[in-house]
């Protein structure tokens, strides 16, 4: 048992949340005592009118015990009405309403007569004759409203209507059935949707449903399903229940395994509170099953146990027709059933009637001397009393339009009314059963209230939850409403404040058939089973998923790539061969070196161009050679920074025709080196080439086949500025496209004709003897040129973005460099450290040809 303190705490948090978005508050408490819990005792009221006032005195009642605090509550809401409309001038001037009460306790087959007079009577006005009954107002069971016409004919009062005031039932509507009867209560046309709206909210999946076996359960499951296929909600179970009142024990056990079998945490329950689905949910309770309860308010009672039917350790939710509060309901109640504790509570009590969640702080220490357990129940007992049910307020607005209708027949009749004045107004009561079906008022409370069944508009509701306080209290809170008639998304409203408080939501496990496929992952279908079932797969490459259960990926923007959790679109970075990277330059710091040190070696040879290793092999040549390795290694500059059109165009074109010139010297080189040293016995054609210069036209044949070849590769699709976005992920490549791919091959393939050329030539002249014979150096020089450009191939097509520029550079920079070093190396090695190796007298006489040559 909780201390006072823990009370006292509990009620101000109660207070602070029980006024959001203006909701009600009501304490409940288990009355283990009572045999019959708190179900609403089956009554009807018969109204009739009487000329003057009439104080419908209810202070003289003699209750049965067996009559429940709901059964007064419906009691208290007729006579409230009757009050309000005999006090008043503007309806029914100088008439009053007369009601007789029957009840009907149903559960013990037993009757028990409520017959309310009058005592206190005005003269002149009483009518010693039995009265004649225009209506009878029914309610809460519809079992027994569909009997009552066979007993009213007994009473011999067959032609008395009757207006049923419970909730509503499918099979009432029927005129052809029930003529004389009429049911007040709106259909249900929106709660289908209201309850999956709930569920969607709470994003929930997976639910069972629990449903009479008959017309209006049926009906019920055929729209809960149709709502549930609009918002992706699958049943796991669902469970019908037999309408006969004798539900066999294997039966409910059976149906108790397959609600125990299934793995949906929420259930929703829909039927009628007297047929045999509470028996079922008592049954099921015994055994311990506890699912979080979704249902309407017939089914909030406490059963014959004297615990909550619909008990949850998670929690219950029930939906309320949305009714307004009727001013002065609660002190009409207090002041029928006065209070039976001491005076001491009573200023107290009073603040807790008006204020419902809050005791005053000046008048919290009356309270602290109580036991706890007198307190808990004072507390929890008295806001259940001020609480009007749908039923009461049902009964309520069908006494109001009885009143009305009188009113409007008695406008019609006003002329005979003055006619017979001093006798009593007689009213037809099938006339007014008439237009009482298509009359419409606004009760006291603002509510409009439209008896005509074809012109009302789609019930509201209120959403109320109710959580178990201890063993043997609970709380029940409003949390939020549903309006049918707003635009879809925002027909539900819910408190986030009370329900984050109330419900600790965080807590309750999810009902899903799957887990939620986190932000990533895609839901995949699985065969034969729910959409709600599915397995999750990650997202392909460069598709993200930033929601929860995403059906598809949504692939990023070519200038966007995924991030590793596939939830997000990265902007793509930009990759050039830059100056600025590491790599960038170092490869431009290798380019100026070399083609630094390629001018140095050019300067020596000028400088030492008439010693004989400068003279031997064509001079002239070594000097066109030198230079064009000068921009062999200059034009891989071309390569590095942000490439423009000319850039592009530049860099395919020098590369091709620099590199053409530097293989053809080189093959012109050798051609010289073989012719020299093949002829044996000086020829005079062979002579006469060698002395015109003849193989030096070698490298202009090939420079201007090269310059045809790229005039017709930029003739007819030039290479241009290319952002490649799938070559490497999450980059942007900056590259120069080659153009016509043909183009490119056949400018490349050329270039290696040549060397190809240059290799075997210089090879076959390897051998050739002399002092200063190249031959071995050129051989040497275009295996290492030839290695370096075939492993160019494959490393090229297997790297990406600017690794790949950069690999193209380093086999420029290579290929230049092995020509460089391994033909003029040792030639200026022999020139610097080696000088008295490079003179005449060292010059064989058997290749003095050689010396006349150069």
């Amino acid at each position: 048992m909780f201390s006072l303190n823990s009370v006292f705490w509990f009620l101000k948090i109660s207070f602070i949340f029980c006024h959001l978005s203006d909701p009600r508050c009501f304490w409940r408490i288990k009355d283990t005592e009572n045999n019959i819990g708190d179900t609403e005792t089956y009554c009807f009221f018969s109204i009739s009118t009487k000329h003057g006032y009439v104080k419908n005195d209810y202070f003289s009642w003699n209750l049965d015990k067996q009559v429940t605090p709901k059964t007064r509550h419906l009691i208290f809401s007729v006579y409230l009405a009757l009050e309000e409309i005999n006090d008043s001038f503007h309806i029914l001037p100088n008439i009053s309403l007369v009601v007789n009460i029957e009840c009907v306790l149903q559960k013990y087959g037993e009757k028990t007569g409520l017959l309310l007079r009058s005592e206190k009577l005005i003269p002149n006005y009483y009518c010693i004759n039995e009265r004649r009954y225009l209506i009878v107002l029914t309610a809460p069971t519809w079992a027994i409203s569909t009997k009552l016409g066979p007993f009213l004919f007994m009473s011999r009062i067959p032609e008395v209507n009757q207006l049923y005031c419970g909730h509503f039932h499918l099979p009432l509507s029927n005129n052809e059935q029930f003529p004389h009867l009429y049911q007040i209560s709106k259909k249900d046309t929106s709660l289908p949707l209201a309850m999956v709206s709930l569920v969607v909210h709470f994003r929930w999946n997976w639910i069972g449903v629990i449903i009479t076996n008959d017309d209006h359960g049926i009906q019920f499951l055929s729209e809960l399903r149709g709502e549930m296929q609009n918002n992706i909600v699958c049943l796991s179970v669902v469970i019908t229940i037999k309408t006969q009142k004798l539900v066999a024990l294997k039966e409910l056990h059976m149906n108790y395994k397959q609600i125990l079998m299934s793995s949906a945490k929420v259930v929703i329950v829909y039927g009628y509170k007297d047929s045999p689905i509470i028996y079922a949910l008592i049954s099921w309770k015994s055994h311990g099953i506890f699912r979080i309860w979704v249902s309407v308010s017939q089914f909030d009672m406490i059963t014959i146990r004297g615990d909550f039917l619909l008990y949850s350790s998670t929690g219950t939710f029930i939906f309320s027709h949305q009714k307004p509060e009727i001013s002065g309901f609660e002190q009409f109640i207090q002041t029928v059933h006065p209070s039976n504790y001491s005076s001491e509570f009573s200023f107290a009590k009073l603040w807790w009637t008006y204020f419902r969640c809050s005791l005053p702080p000046s008048d919290c220490k009356k309270l602290k001397n109580c036991p706890t357990k007198t307190v808990f129940k004072w507390l929890f007992m008295t806001p259940l009393g001020m609480a009007m049910s749908d039923t009461c307020y049902n009964l309520y607005n069908a006494v109001y339009g009885v009143a009305h209708s009188l009113h409007e027949m008695l406008l019609q009749q006003v002329d005979a009314w003055s006619k017979n004045a001093g006798k009593e107004l007689e009213f037809d009561p099938w006339k007014m059963f008439s237009v009482l079906k298509t009359i419409q008022f606004i009760n006291p409370a603002g509510d409009l209230v439209n008896m005509n069944q074809n012109l009302r508009q789609d019930v509201e509701y209120d959403v109320f939850y109710i959580m178990d306080f201890q063993k043997v209290y609970g709380l029940k809170m409003k949390i939020g409403r549903f309006s049918g008639q707003l635009s879809s998304g925002q027909q539900l409203y819910m408190s986030k404040e009370i329900i984050e408080w109330a419900t600790d939501i965080d807590q309750i496990l999810p009902s899903i058939c799957s887990m939620p496929c986190r932000p990533g992952l895609r839901k995949s279908p699985q065969e034969e089973k729910d959409i709600c079932c599915f397995g999750c797969n990650p997202c392909p490459e460069n598709e993200i998923s930033n929601m929860t259960n995403m059906d598809q990926c949504v692939k990023c923007p070519e200038n966007q790539y995924a991030n590793e959790d596939h939830t997000l679109c990265l902007e793509k970075v930009v990759a050039i061969l830059d100056y600025k990277d590491p790599l960038g330059k170092a490869l431009a710091g290798f380019a100026l070196c070399f083609s630094v040190l390629t001018s140095v070696v050019l300067g020596i040879f000028l400088k030492n161009r008439d010693t004989p290793i400068v003279k031997a092999n064509n001079q002239s040549l070594s000097f066109v050679l030198l230079i064009s390795l000068i921009f062999c290694f200059i034009c891989s500059l071309l390569y590095i920074g942000h490439p423009t059109m000319v850039i592009c165009i530049l860099q395919q074109t020098t590369f091709a025709i620099v590199f053409t010139v530097a293989t053809s010297t080189i093959l012109a080189k050798t051609v010289i080196v073989v012719l020299a040293f093949k002829i044996t016995v000086p020829g005079r054609r062979m002579r006469w080439l060698l002395e015109i210069g003849a193989p030096k036209y070698i490298i202009l044949i090939c420079t201007i086949i090269q310059l045809i070849l790229c005039g017709i590769w930029l003739g007819t699709s030039p290479p241009f500025v290319d952002a490649d976005v799938h070559m490497v992920h999450g980059h942007i490549i900056i590259v120069c496209n080659k153009g016509s791919v043909i183009a490119f091959y056949c400018v490349l393939g050329y270039m290696g004709s040549v060397a190809l050329a240059s290799f075997t030539v210089a090879f076959l002249a390897r051998n050739l003897p002399d002092t200063f014979n190249e031959a071995k150096l050129l051989t040497f020089s275009m295996l290492v040129f030839c290695s370096v450009w075939i492993t160019f191939i494959p490393v090229y097509h297997s790297t990406k973005g600017k690794t790949m520029v950069a690999v193209e550079v380093f086999s420029i920079l290579a290929s230049s460099a092995g020509l460089l070093l391994c033909i003029f190396a040792p030639k200026c090695y022999i020139i610097l450290l080696k000088p008295q190796k490079n003179s005449f007298q060292k010059f064989r006489k058997p290749h003095a040809i050689a010396d006349n040559i150069s």
